[in-house]
This record gives C-alpha cells, structure tokens and sequence, in this order.
C-alpha cells in the first residue's frame, strides 16, 4: 500500500495547482495495524458515550412516552455511576476493541484496495484529475468498504450490543458466553440478527464519512499546505463524523433495535420488516424517535471519528518511514 507524504502547492502563471506528494510504501500488516489500532483508540476514548447513545436508542422499546420525555444525558450518566459504577460507562469495551481492531483493519485496508479498483474503470480514468470523479470514487470505495468489515465482524457487533444495554441484570457475563448463549437460544443465524440493516446503515455511514474527509482534506491542503496533519486529519474527521452520523442514524437506531430483539429472555417488539419497524418508532415516539440518543452520538462522533483518521494518518506516516529506513 501507498502513504502520501506532505502536499503542496505550487503557483504557475497566478494559478494554484497541487503539487502531487511523494510516495512511500506501506506493507500490507502495518497498513491493517494503523486501521486497527487508529479504531480501537478512538473507541476506547469515546465508550462512555457509546454507551449512552446505545442506552437512548433502545429505550423506547420497553419505556412509555412520559418516561422518555424524562430522559436527559445527565440523568441516565448519573443513573450509571450511582447504579453500575463508573467503571460501567465502558461495559461491552472489551468487546469493542475485539470487534474494532478486525472492523477498522478491513476497513481501511479495504478502502485503499477499492479506491484503486475503482480508478481503473475505464470511465472513471478517462476523469482522473476531476473532482467529481474522485468523489465517486471515495463514495463508492467507502460504501463498499463498509459493507466488506460490518460483513466480516457483524457477530462481535452484535454481542458488543447486547453486553452494552446490559443494566441491572446481567445476562451476558463475557464475550465467550454471550456468543455461546446466543447460539443455544437463537440458533447460528441470531449472531447475525440486525445484518440487513446494519449493511444498509454502514454502507452510506462509511461512504459519506469516507468522502467527505478525502474532500475536506483535499480542499484544506490546497489552500493551507503547511497546515499540521495532526490538525488537518482531526478537523476533517470531526466533520465527517457529524455528516455520516446525521444522515444514516434512524437506520442505526433500528438496527440496535433488531439487534436486542429476543434478547436475554426479552419480547419481541419489533417482530416485522425495516419499514415496519420504522412505522412503529414513528406512530408511538413520534419522528423525534428517530434520532433518540443522536446528542451524545454528535459528542462521540466529533472526538471518536477525528481521532480515528488522525491516528490512521499518523500511524501510516510512522509506518511508512520505517518501512522505508
């Protein structure tokens, strides 16, 4: 794989033109170590409010409408300490970073893989220097670089879930029980419950995260080109995080929904279709529902998916020159 070292740019007859970078090469083990490290880290960082979102998004399948207007992102933190202990805001961690360190590796290494697959369409060569295909690219690249890692860990998403919306009762006590519990009582295919709308959730998620940081990027390095890196990737990934997180969270809120059905003994409320579910959300909470718990996504988003693309940055740099001492 290939880094691209410090851009430029240079000034010809009063016009501005990016100067292209230098390149280094990366192998393919430290190109999926910096995808991996750069996801568990920005998950570690932001757990606590992971949780919350999860606990929001998944309260009105067993709460009344009076009870979730109560709701507020400091009752239920203090619910938490006071309840579980502080330690609980990074229940279902473990987990994460298990799922995390196979997801954000594929994810990224995926991506790269794509991305030059897809610029050797013959349409899409024909328009190399075109901004517009480029966003295509990165569109399409990330889409289906989304789809290829959700695919790949979807059952330690799923168990990341559940272990996560755990309260009082605990019904999962690990990573190995949850996923042997859940086998024994839902069969093989309830490891993937929730796939289908996951894929249509990550899908856009990661396309729309993926190109609207490349263009950011690009369009901030053309015109501030001695700008940090650091600061640069961390902006750009902020940005992309609220755009990605705006667009698709209804679909996300739905599959957290699915993912809990029938768990720990629990009815089933949402036992129909995507648009069923979404019907149901929107006659008994209101379209507000929809975006339940998108306040402390917003305040996970900003950190988590800034310093996912700065750490994958740095770590590609690092990489990169070693590979090449």
């Amino acid at each position: 794989m290939q880094t691209e070292a410090r851009v430029g740019v240079a000034v010809d007859g009063g016009v501005r033109k990016l100067v292209q970078p230098q390149k280094q090469q990366v192998g393919t083990v430290s190109h999926l170590l910096a995808g991996g490290v750069a996801g568990a880290l920005s998950k570690t960082c932001t757990a606590p409010l992971a949780r919350l979102t999860i606990l929001f998004q998944i309260q009105g399948m067993h709460s009344n409408v009076a009870t979730l207007r109560k709701a507020s992102i400091w009752n239920e933190a203090s619910r938490i300490i006071h309840e579980e202990g502080f330690r609980a805001f990074w229940k279902g961690n473990l987990v994460t970073i298990a799922h995390r360190l196979p997801y954000s590796s594929v994810n990224f290494y995926s991506y790269e893989h794509y991305k030059k697959l897809l610029k050797m369409v013959p349409a899409l060569q024909s328009h190399r220097d075109n901004a517009s295909a480029d966003l295509c690219v990165n569109f399409v690249g990330g889409g289906m670089a989304g789809i290829t890692a959700a695919t790949s860990t979807y059952p330690l998403d799923l168990v990341r879930t559940r272990l996560a919306a755990q309260t009082n009762v605990i019904y999962y006590r690990g990573i190995w029980h949850a996923l042997q519990t859940i086998i024994k009582e839902e069969g093989m295919f309830g490891l993937y419950k929730g796939l289908g709308t996951t894929l249509l959730t990550v899908g856009p998620n990661i396309a729309i995260s993926f190109s609207v940081y490349e263009s950011l990027r690009s369009f901030w390095q053309s015109h501030r080109s001695n700008d940090s890196t650091v600061v640069v990737s961390l902006a750009c990934g902020s940005l992309s995080g609220i755009a990605s997180s705006t667009t698709t969270f209804p679909l996300d809120l739905v599959r957290r929904r699915k993912q809990l059905e029938g768990a720990g003994g629990r009815a089933r409320v949402y036992n129909m279709g995507l648009f069923g579910v979404f019907r149901q959300i929107i006659r008994t909470e209101g379209l507000r529902g929809l975006y339940r718990g998108i306040l402390p996504e917003y305040y996970k988003v900003v950190p988590g998916v800034g310093i996912c693309f700065m750490t994958y940055e740095i770590l590609k740099m690092l990489l990169g020159d070693i590979g090449s001492a």
